[in-house]
């Protein structure tokens, strides 16, 4: 049992450790495309194939969410964060000596991928932990981490592999991101406190080992006294006694076989009981079509860039950090009108999504370099919806089932992260062309957000039985202060 958060303290340590933490270990992935360019050129393969590697960084820490919160439930934030912390930088220093586009698969793609879900659950974790008034405000300053690294690491890069290529950029950065280690070793865990009923039980079962340890004395000196008059009478006893032991842990472990099977079957309950909620199974949809077309821009849209043959000298700023620098912002500004009382927060999410398709859909009328930036910004911003997505989902299913949803609409956020960019390549090496790619994008994001937007739409609580009465409730959308 933990003490009562203190809003403060320590608190805000966890909080800039955090921040960097997200800073160090998102930094490079989100601004793959960068190190994406330079792939295509190092191993001459097709697109899709090399698009894997940033598709895998970015899905597989959201596909093992629930491992990573089995994890740091088990060891807790700090060595988790620590043990992350050389999983990335080893990671990034093998992926300097990939000899192919399979090995960095392995190399960056899984262990630096995964290293992130770790982190990300850690620093989660840790802050919820220490803030309970100003969470929101402490979750917030965290997930800038991610965001100003994206933009940070987008320059960075670029100019390292200019003065030492690739390998040697990854190098650097591999021993770069080795400072998560001083900062895993300051997230300090949350006191733990035994509450008076806790101290009282411990009283209770020593005075329960005394009476057993006096009782077993005395039944060793009756023994030895049977045993020194009749040795052979005292075998079926000690048989029986094994048997009346070995009796209690059989049902112990049917008890806990059994107690597994309901928690199982309660876990899949839920889970049907979930989708029996339109908005939610429209939520579930949306975040993977969401995903699969969302993603793959600010990922290739430097490779867009040099397809559409604008010379680096025109590229005053990376496209990559432009998008960094307005999802930042968008998280910002989002979050900040997702407060407002005034404010439905599904359909401001809703309007992102539609802004965000569009903007994906007029990638390929992009053919200059004011126009792609002009697309990146807008697609920055509006992805920075990922700041309300939480507002999103808990007003949708209830704070009791936040965590079983959540972890669910995660799952398939990974899988539309892992599949985007891949799809995207495959679209380019079968026509030649980004055009189609994007189109298909687009539209995965604007029918994600329409499908969203009609089943939210009021007049669904008029229709069917009034035991639906209690999902109407959601269609409201006012944040609650707790959140």
């Amino acid at each position: 049992m933990y003490q009562k958060p203190p809003d403060g303290g320590w608190g805000w340590v966890i909080v800039a450790a955090s921040f960097f933490i997200q800073f160090l270990c998102y930094g490079s992935p989100l601004a793959v495309g960068v190190l994406y360019v330079e792939w295509l050129d190092v191993f001459d393969e097709g697109k899709g194939k090399t698009a894997w590697v940033g598709s895998l960084a970015g899905g597989v820490g959201l596909l093992a969410s629930p491992l990573c919160s089995a994890c740091v439930s088990s060891f807790g934030a700090r060595p988790v964060a620590i043990f992350s912390g050389f999983l990335i930088g080893g990671g990034l220093i093998l992926s300097s000596f990939a000899p192919n586009i399979y090995f960095l698969y392995f190399s960056y793609g899984f262990m630096v991928g995964f290293g992130c879900g770790l982190l990300y659950t850690a620093t989660v974790t840790a802050t919820c932990q220490y803030f309970e008034k100003r969470r929101g405000l402490a979750l917030g300053i965290v997930s800038t981490g991610s965001s100003v690294g994206t933009f940070i690491y987008a320059s960075m890069q670029k100019e390292l592999i200019s003065i030492y290529g690739v390998d040697g950029c990854l190098l650097i950065i591999g021993a770069l991101s080795l400072n998560i280690l001083a900062c895993g070793i300051l997230m300090r865990p949350l006191p733990e406190v035994s509450s008076n009923r806790e101290e009282k039980a411990v009283e209770h079962l020593g005075m329960l080992e005394k009476e057993k340890s006096l009782k077993i004395n005395g039944n060793c000196k009756s023994v030895d006294d049977k045993t020194s008059k009749n040795k052979a009478a005292t075998l079926p006893e000690i048989e029986k006694d094994n048997i009346s032991h070995g009796a209690p842990e059989k049902q112990n472990c049917k008890q806990f076989i059994k107690n597994k099977c309901h928690s199982y079957l309660d876990y899949w309950e839920g889970t049907v009981d979930l989708f029996r909620n339109k908005v939610f199974a429209a939520l579930f949809v949306n975040i993977l079509l969401f995903d699969i077309g969302g993603f793959p821009p600010g990922f290739l849209l430097e490779d867009v860039a040099k397809s559409a043959n604008i010379s680096k000298e025109e590229m005053v700023v990376p496209l990559v950090f432009i998008l960094g620098v307005m999802m930042a912002t968008g998280k910002l500004i989002l979050g900040i009108l997702a407060d407002c009382k005034w404010m439905n927060t599904l359909y401001l999410y809703v309007f992102t999504l539609i802004a965000t398709g569009l903007a994906v859909a007029a990638v390929p009328f992009a053919k200059t370099y004011a126009t792609l930036a002009i697309i990146a910004g807008t697609v920055g911003f509006f992805t920075g919806n990922w700041s309300i997505f939480p507002y999103v989902t808990t007003n949708t299913v209830g704070l009791d089932k936040l965590t079983h949803a959540y972890g669910i609409l995660m799952f398939f956020a990974g899988v539309g992260n892992c599949l985007g960019p891949p799809i995207v390549g495959w679209f380019f090496d079968w026509t030649g062309s980004y055009d189609i790619a994007f189109y298909f994008c687009g539209i995965c994001v604007l029918i994600g957000g329409l499908a969203l937007l009609v089943v939210a739409l009021p007049f669904w609580k008029n229709c069917g039985p009034k035991k639906s009465e209690q999902f109407s409730k959601s269609y409201s959308y006012k944040v609650a202060a707790s959140v």
